[in-house]
C-alpha cells in the first residue's frame, strides 16, 4: 500500500509537471507571436488565443508582457547551457569539444528558432536590469566556446588567435540560422549548415600539422 508520504510526492511530482508542461505551452505561444509581429503589436490575449488558455491563467506565471518576453529569452540561453553541457561532456579532444558546442547552439536555435529571432528583437525592449539578466546569461552560455577553444590553443592545436571572437563568431552563426533562415533553407539543411560552417571556423585555426587528425569535421578544406 502506498504510503501518504508516497502519494504526496506523486502529486506534487504531478502539479510540477503540469506547471512547466503550461509554461512551455505559453513560452512556445508567445515566441512564435512576438518573434513575427514584435512585443509592441502583441498582447497578453493574443497570447492566450494563442496557446489555447484564458489570459487570466497567463497572468498565473507572468506578471506582465515584459516579464513574458524576458522569459522566452531566458529559456533560449538556459537550453544553449544544457545542451551544449551535454554535447561536449564526452568529448575529450578541444578541438572536437568546439564542433560538439557549435553544434549544440545550433540544435536550441533551430529548436527554438522564433524564440532566438525573438532575442534579438526585444532584449532592447527590457527594461535595464532585464537587460543585464540577459548579457549576463549570454556571457554564461559562450563559456564551454571559450573554454574549449582555450584549451585546443594550450594543446598547440589551433593558431593563436582571439579567443573571444572566434567563440562569439560561432555563436553569431549559430544565430544566423534563425535570422536568416528564410535563406539557407533555400538549398541547404540544417545539418548541411552546421557542418559547413564548422569546417569554415575550424579550418581557419587549426595548425597545418594537426589538419590530417580533423579531416572528417574540415570536409573539402582539410
Amino acid at each position: 500500500m502506498q504510503t501518504s508520504e508516497a502519494r504526496n510526492d506523486a502529486a506534487e511530482a504531478a502539479r510540477s509537471a503540469l506547471v512547466d508542461s503550461r509554461r512551455r505551452q505559453l513560452l512556445n505561444a508567445a515566441a512564435h507571436l512576438l518573434g513575427g509581429a514584435g512585443s509592441q503589436s502583441v498582447s497578453m490575449q493574443n497570447v492566450a488565443d494563442e496557446a489555447g488558455v484564458s489570459v487570466g491563467l497567463i497572468y498565473r506565471y507572468f506578471g506582465n508582457k515584459q516579464e513574458l518576453v524576458q522569459a522566452v529569452i531566458e529559456d533560449v540561453l538556459h537550453e544553449f547551457s544544457v545542451r551544449v553541457a551535454s554535447a561536449t561532456a564526452d568529448q575529450a579532444d578541444p578541438v572536437r569539444r568546439i564542433a560538439a558546442a557549435f553544434a549544440g547552439y545550433c540544435a536550441v536555435v533551430q529548436e527554438l528558432r522564433e524564440a532566438a529571432v525573438l532575442a534579438y528583437q526585444e532584449s532592447k525592449t527590457l527594461e535595464p536590469e532585464g537587460r543585464e539578466t540577459i548579457k549576463n546569461l549570454e556571457v554564461e552560455s559562450a563559456g564551454p566556446l571559450i573554454a574549449a577553444a582555450r584549451d585546443a590553443f594550450d594543446a598547440g592545436l589551433i593558431r593563436d588567435v582571439n579567443l573571444q571572437v572566434f567563440a562569439y563568431g560561432l555563436l553569431t552563426t549559430a544565430h544566423l540560422w534563425a535570422l536568416k533562415h528564410w535563406y539557407f533553407g533555400r538549398f541547404m539543411t540544417h545539418e548541411q549548415y552546421v557542418a559547413e560552417h564548422t569546417a569554415l571556423a575550424l579550418s581557419s585555426v587549426i595548425r597545418p600539422e594537426h589538419r590530417a587528425a580533423y579531416a572528417d569535421l574540415l570536409g573539402n578544406l582539410a
